[in-house]
């Protein structure tokens, strides 16, 4: 393949047609690092108010690392993928205590952070320093593919090292690495696309294989299907005498971990109305240290976590009178009002629900 025409083309097209992207007009390396966390599995449009306001809040690494963990939380409701959050906020504590508040700008470094894999640490340096190195993410890794006219599974190891070793042989030998690497990220995003690509806007589609033998819906291969496990959880709306919620917050092994959410136990066996109140009882005993009275179904979601589609049924439940052993020393809990609720990091499912539950107190 022609290398230096492929450059050349891709670089000008870029320079005529790249998106004016905020994280494209800084050389900050914490805030392109930002970028790319919050952009994994989320839309370019998602992302802009959210990086807006995380720079407002936190301008600088050493100010993220200071910042409760609750509020990194609440600054990232609604993007999702909360493991994101928790690694940024890891890492820029490790770049606090570590590198002196600077993000580093040595490869072995910026690897050795939380949540920070060969992509992403090879963009962070490319896009700040123009370093010399290469990129395969989900766009570059379709359009590489199809200009190699690679047909095997990208999954594998062998693809991987295909696509990691073609990445590297189209860099420039001096600088330009970070324009082509953007141009080339910027092409694969906008042109080629996973179905029905702008084949004939490409600015590459003399030197495409894939294009010349008319195989692009075939290349790459197509993945395999996602499959799910459905579950059945229950999560309870336990109020105390004044009125108060009970909300608990994930532990570290758990989904959501440090997030909150109400009491929620898996509850798929469960087939029977009995068989639902013996489980809830035995449930709330173990982490609560007392007992349950499970009032009616109020409420019902539905939702998905990784590879989990989950049916959440919400019951309202008191505890035993006068709350008597309520003990829970191995799970942070609250009991919250209105005010409160609004100023937790709640999970997505959690948040619906309290989002109901205000609804039913309006009307």
């Amino acid at each position: 393949m022609e290398l230096r025409a492929l450059r050349k083309k891709a670089v000008a097209w870029f320079q005529g047609h790249g998106r004016d992207l905020p994280w494209r007009n800084t050389s900050d390396r914490y805030a392109i690092w930002l970028s790319e966390v919050m952009l994994q599995q989320t839309q370019v449009a998602t992302v802009i108010p959210y990086y807006h306001r995380f720079l407002e809040r936190f301008p600088t690494v050493s100010d993220l690392a200071s910042a409760d963990l609750d509020e990194v939380y609440q600054l990232w409701a609604g993007l999702g993928y909360y493991r994101r959050a928790r690694q940024l906020h890891a890492a820029a504590k490790m770049v606090a205590e570590q590198h002196n508040g600077t993000f580093p700008s040595e490869p072995k470094d910026v690897h050795e952070l939380p949540g920070i894999g060969r992509y992403t640490g090879n963009a962070v340096l490319t896009f700040a320093d123009d370093a010399r190195l290469p990129i395969v993410e989900a766009n570059t890794q379709r359009l590489y593919s199809r200009l190699l006219r690679w047909k095997n599974d990208c999954s594998t190891q062998e693809s991987q090292k295909v696509l990691w070793d073609f990445a590297s042989q189209v860099l420039p030998k001096g600088a330009g690495s970070g324009q082509l690497n953007q141009a080339l990220m910027e092409i694969g995003s906008q042109l080629c696309l996973p179905k029905n690509p702008h084949c004939l806007l490409c600015p590459l589609i003399k030197l495409c294989p894939t294009y010349a033998h008319g195989e692009q819906s075939l290349i790459p291969s197509p993945k395999k299907p996602k499959t799910y496990t459905d579950l059945v959880e229950t999560a309870l709306i336990i109020r105390d005498p004044s009125g108060q919620l009970l909300v608990r917050r994930c532990s570290a092994s758990e989904r959501w971990a440090g997030l909150w959410d109400f009491p929620r136990f898996d509850t798929t066996k469960c087939k029977t109305q009995s068989t639902l109140q013996k489980t809830i009882a035995e449930f709330v005993r173990a982490r609560f240290g007392c007992g349950i009275h499970l009032g009616k179904q109020v409420h019902q979601l539905k939702h998905a976590v990784t590879r989990y589609r989950i049916t959440l049924t919400c019951f309202e439940a008191e505890l035993d009178e006068s709350q008597a052993g309520f003990s829970a020393p191995e799970i942070e809990t609250l009991w919250v009002g209105p005010s409160q609720m609004s100023g937790l990091a709640l999970n997505s499912s959690a948040k619906r629900l309290w989002n109901w539950l205000q609804k039913q107190r309006e009307t």
